[in-house]
């Protein structure tokens, strides 16, 4: 992440915080609990799209199959696709187009 721009930081971290807050496909953080590292490991692929310009329905295809492949759950297609247009609304926010 050291060769990131101070904007494409503050977007990842931003990915980060929206994956736990918003999208939180396992119910871990119930308003209570202090952040954690449960979905950090989707950051780094997620960002990776994002920045290539990917779509929401890319985006959110990826979200989809990594609860069904990584956590075993059943995902939840259209709560995806509206992380991930916010995801695409904080990357134009934060690093505009």
């Amino acid at each position: 992440m050291n060769q990131l721009s101070t904007k494409q930081k503050s977007f990842y971290k931003e990915i980060a915080r929206i994956l736990w807050e918003e999208w939180d496909p396992i119910g871990v953080n119930d308003g209570d609990n202090e952040w954690n590292d449960e979905y950090d490991s989707y950051v780094p692929h997620t960002f990776k799209l994002a920045i290539d310009n990917a779509d929401a329905s890319k985006i959110a295809k990826h979200l989809s199959t990594s609860i069904i492949q990584n956590i075993g759950m059943t995902s939840n297609p259209n709560h995806d696709l509206k992380i991930a247009r916010l995801i695409v609304e904080t990357k134009i926010n934060i690093l505009g187009s």
